[in-house]
């Protein structure tokens, strides 16, 4: 592992100790915005109505199949990016380059996604946009442990969830207002990734790696190194084992939310009424992400905040679970904002206080994305079999619940981090 304790190690790879500038941690927020409306735009409405348009009949089938191709090169494509741009020895730095790549290759694919006139054809471009964008976003996330020092990275992970949660809410956004011409929506969405991306690159503040500051790459050793093993470096196990369960814990609160409104609390407006709880959600994310990452910079403490997150979330699980009203739904949503809003913050920040390597940065967390993707894959599973075998909303629920609390609980095996 490198230290900034080494000898001889490059600027590139030490620990940073200068904290960074407004102006920065501006401009990887706007690089999320654009890259969260380039993600959501198109989930939320736009592959939606593509559907519809190639065939009403199948429509459903044709989103299921655009999404998962997508959400499985996602898996792939972060820490493969993240990895290579480890390597990059551009005089740009390693990940400006990449950022510009993802950004880039991320709007045209957009663009070709509006002239889609086959199933296939729309897949390419989904799969197209996922790699790229996967590539900017695995870029970005390791610029920060990069630049940031450990004492300041709350504060820049309750700002990259704000940016998080603004990009998917804009996205929403447009993709309504664009639902009547897709291909004017691909292209507010392709213009808005490109044009986020260019406060970061002009910045130009990625210090370069110097040719030949790590070994030769050779396949077979570039192959095995995505594979951390959790018993040699435990903590780093440990908070991706939490991560995943909070994350599968959020995700069953979620999945399954139209249909709540609708069959259990008869709800005259389900689509209005996940509107408003999302919206409720979004804000107090916003709220509560900057203001605990802000305290848990203060006193040095990740632990504490990542638990009481945790356990709000559970909380707001809890309150789904026995809801027999709207007004208590709402309730819950903003359980589940502040909950989760706080989390991201600061369980980014430990995660980064974790990492194994530090030449690896982008490769490592872009395994750590792995943990908030895979829920996707489990949660509609595990919704369906409470819902549908055992006992209803309320088994969903509580089961959030419980593999909340039980994430909660693993981050105290954590040790290398207060």
């Amino acid at each position: 592992m490198i230290t900034e304790r080494n000898w001889g190690v490059p600027e590139a790879l030490k620990i940073p100790t200068k904290r960074v500038g407004v102006g920065w941690i501006a401009a990887v927020v706007t690089v999320h915005i654009g890259i969260n409306v380039g993600f959501f735009a198109p989930i939320q409405v736009l592959l939606g109505l593509h559907a519809e348009q190639l065939d009403a009949s199948q429509k459903a089938a044709i989103l299921s199949l655009v999404t998962g191709v997508g959400a499985a090169v996602s898996l792939v494509a972060n820490p493969l990016f993240g990895a290579l741009s480890d390597r990059s020895t551009s005089k740009f730095g390693r990940r400006v380059p990449w950022v510009l790549f993802g950004t880039v290759c991320g709007a045209l694919a957009l663009l070709l996604m509006s002239t889609a006139q086959t199933v296939s054809m729309l897949v390419l471009g989904w799969a197209l946009m996922q790699a790229a964008g996967n590539a900017a976003l695995a870029a970005i996330f390791a610029a920060i442990p990069d630049k940031v020092p450990v004492e300041q990275r709350g504060l820049v992970g309750g700002m990259v969830a704000l940016g998080q949660t603004c990009g998917s809410l804009i996205g929403a956004v447009i993709g309504m207002f664009a639902a009547s011409n897709l291909v004017f929506g691909y292209a507010i969405v392709a213009t808005a990734v490109a044009i986020c991306a260019i406060p970061f690159v002009l910045l130009r503040q990625d210090v370069p790696l110097p040719k030949g500051a790590l070994e030769p790459l050779k396949l077979m050793e570039f192959v095995k190194s995505f594979w951390i093993n959790p018993m040699q470096h435990t903590d780093f196990g440990w908070a991706w084992l939490s991560r995943f369960l909070l994350y599968l814990g959020s995700q069953l609160c979620l999945v399954y939310l139209l249909f709540f409104l609708q069959d259990k609390l008869r709800h005259p407006e389900p689509a209005t009424g996940v509107l408003i709880l999302t919206a409720t959600y979004a804000f107090c994310v916003i709220f509560s992400s900057v203001i605990a990452g802000r305290l848990s910079d203060r006193d040095g403490k990740r632990k504490k905040y990542v638990i009481l997150s945790s356990v709000i979330v559970a909380g707001a699980a809890l309150t789904l679970a026995f809801a027999t009203t709207f007004t208590t739904a709402i309730f819950a949503a903003v359980f589940l904002g502040v909950g989760f809003g706080a989390y991201l913050a600061v369980d980014f920040a430990l995660l980064t206080q974790v990492l194994p390597f530090e030449d690896s940065r982008g490769k490592d967390l872009g395994m750590i994305n792995i943990a908030n993707s895979l829920p996707q894959v489990f949660a509609p599973l595990i919704a369906w079999l409470s819902v549908t075998w055992l006992g209803g909303y309320s088994t969903l629920f509580m089961c959030s619940a419980v593999i909340s609390l039980l994430g909660a609980v693993l981050v105290l095996k954590i040790k290398s981090v207060p």
